[in-house]
């Protein structure tokens, strides 16, 4: 018998505010700290581990319809 799994996971969607500092010999590229939030999704995952299948779905919101189209 296949066994589907269903697993949901709010995401908090963040853009840069400034361009990265470039590396340096010796030196990572450096990020700032600061951001700007860009609101927020929900990703819908329906994995059969046992047969290798995975789909994710993204939605910009997360209700109980939401979670029964899914099923």
């Amino acid at each position: 018998y296949p066994v589907v799994c269903l697993d949901e996971q709010p995401t908090q969607l963040i853009g840069e505010t400034r361009q990265p500092i470039p590396m340096k010999p010796s030196q990572p590229q450096r990020y700032d700290y600061e951001y700007e939030r860009l609101g927020t999704a929900v990703n819908f995952m329906r994995t059969e581990p046992l047969a290798g299948w995975r789909k994710v779905n993204v939605r910009q919101t997360r209700t109980a319809v939401d979670l029964a189209q899914e099923v």
